[in-house]
């Protein structure tokens, strides 16, 4: 079971959140105590008023004298929680509101009857809790007087609810102050994240430029604690397009080690293939090599990040290219391709592409091929159209298998239409073929669209 987030924004915000919650039921119990210890202590100077006035009826010798003990308000009303005892060797002395009841003790620790000093040494009352004869719960301030008759207790008692009441009513806007306290805190939190973060979006915005071709680094304007990040990301994208580089010169060197074999066998078959069957084979093997050589240096250049190249000047000149080629044929060509598309592809590889294509389309067209270009999104669709025989639907799965031809007496060795789409695919693009409505066949190059 996963505790936390996967994304560091909910990690943070999650811990924080827990933090700040953790906080503020700790300040309601520390403000809670406060407060009630602050309303217990006016009580208690309340309560040490009382056994202040009603000790006078102590004399010295331990003796007691009733016309000195006071009932002053509210200790003169019965049942009112309000209470004081004096209980010495002689007799005892209660309040009106105490009458022949008695102040029973909660459980805890026992009160203290006696004490080993005088009211001059610094004997002070101390605190106790209580219930009256009532049951209700009462806080009281007990002192012990030694006297040479023995220890003198006097007892002071309110109602606990002088305390529980103001607490109660301080603690409603209390706690909601902290509910908005909380919230407010939960909302900068969410700013702070939001703002604290923004820079990794930054960089991630800078990575997809530098992946797109529109910056060759990522620029070093992030948080100092990114700088670093920052460093390592375009040490490893130097890194990557050197060791790019050196792979695309071995491709460029493998090309030239083989055409050199392959031109002196073309001579060496010279008269010595009479039915043309070895110079097949040869021209296969040439082709072969082409497709893969072809398909590594895309790939070199995918991995770099490709340039942005205008679309409509390479249409154009492969139409007057081709036009020449298949002069005899007549072919008619549309173009409509706008010249401020831009697609994110090598230049000879969007000519490897839409040559394969456009000679394809040539070579099969009646009268007219069309030429059309869209964007689509983030990617520009071009639709190359003739208006030929087309290809049946089963037929069109197998038209970019390596090496598979639907006429064989026609010239070429069937890796055109494979070329073109492992070059779309290796550029983040697609090649789709379809049945034209009016027949013949749609050949449709995506490629993605350069910014």
């Amino acid at each position: 079971m996963r505790l936390l987030p996967r994304s560091l924004f909910g990690r943070l915000l999650a811990t924080a959140l827990v933090a700040m919650l953790a906080a503020l039921v700790f300040a309601a119990f520390a403000i809670g105590h406060v407060l009630e210890r602050f309303v217990t202590h006016g009580l208690d100077e309340r309560l040490d008023a009382q056994i202040a006035v009603v000790a006078r009826a102590v004399a010295p010798d331990g003796r007691l004298d009733r016309t000195r003990a006071v009932d002053v308000p509210p200790f003169d009303r019965a049942a009112s929680g309000w209470m004081w005892e004096i209980r010495a060797p002689g007799g005892t002395l209660r309040s009106a509101s105490l009458g022949q009841g008695d102040i029973v003790p909660e459980p805890g620790p026992p009160m203290r009857f006696d004490a080993p000093f005088g009211p001059d040494d610094g004997n002070r009352p101390h605190p106790f809790e209580a219930q009256d004869a009532a049951g209700r719960r009462v806080h009281g301030r007990m002192l012990t007087i030694a006297t040479p008759q023995g220890a003198v207790r006097i007892v002071a008692t309110g109602p606990r609810a002088v305390v529980e009441r103001p607490l109660h009513a301080a603690m409603t806007p209390l706690l909601l102050s902290l509910l908005a306290l909380g919230t407010a805190m939960a909302l900068a939190i969410l700013v702070q994240l939001r703002i604290g973060l923004r820079p990794l979006a930054g960089l991630r915005a800078a990575l997809a430029e530098v992946r797109e071709g529109r910056r060759e680094h990522v620029e070093a304007r992030e948080p100092a604690e990114l700088l670093p990040l920052v460093a390592e990301l375009n040490a490893l994208i130097d890194a990557n397009r050197t060791s790019l580089a050196q792979a695309r010169g071995h491709v460029a060197n493998l090309a030239h080690g083989l055409k050199t074999p392959l031109a002196g066998l073309r001579l060496d078959l010279a008269g010595r293939d009479p039915d043309g069957r070895l110079a097949d084979h040869v021209d296969r093997i040439d082709a072969q090599v082409r497709h893969h050589l072809a398909r590594a240096r895309a790939a070199s250049d995918a991995g770099i990040a490709a340039q942005a190249t205008a679309l409509a000047g390479h249409v154009d000149d492969l139409v007057v290219a081709l036009g020449r080629i298949h002069a005899a044929r007549a072919i008619e060509a549309e173009v409509a391709v706008a010249p401020d598309l831009r697609v994110r592809c090598d230049p000879q590889d969007l000519d490897e592409m839409l040559g394969n294509l456009l000679d394809n389309a040539w070579m099969w067209a009646r009268q007219l091929v069309t030429i059309a270009a869209a964007a689509e999104g983030r990617d520009i669709a071009i639709r190359i159209t003739d208006d030929g025989p087309g290809l049946a639907p089963d037929l069109i799965a197998r038209a970019t298998e390596p090496g598979w031809r639907l006429d064989e007496a026609s010239p070429g060795h069937g890796f055109g239409l494979t070329i073109a789409r492992e070059l779309a695919e290796l550029h983040g693009g697609a090649l789709r073929l379809e049945h034209g409505v009016a027949g013949g066949l749609v050949a449709t190059l995506v490629l993605r669209a350069a910014v």
